[in-house]
């Protein structure tokens, strides 16, 4: 992250801040790493993985449902 900020360059003040706030609002909301669970840290701050997690399996399962139903359609 801060070789990211300190090369580029800033020429109007504020610059440097804007670019700080996004990279830590795109570590903390957007990046999902493996560690958390592939869980954003501000969703595992806020209690909300369970239910992330929980609506990514059933998105999973209807996934699987789906690919069967079309691969049994294919084969008749």
């Amino acid at each position: 992250m801060t070789n990211r900020i300190l090369l580029e360059n800033y020429y109007l003040p504020g610059d440097r801040e804007r670019k700080i706030e996004a990279v830590v609002e795109n570590y903390n909301n957007r990046r999902d790493p493996e560690s958390l669970g592939n869980l954003a840290p501000a969703d595992v701050y806020r209690g909300r993985g369970a239910q992330i997690l929980s609506m990514r399996e059933e998105i999973r399962k209807q996934t699987i449902r789906t690919r069967r139903l079309h691969h049994d359609s294919a084969a008749e």
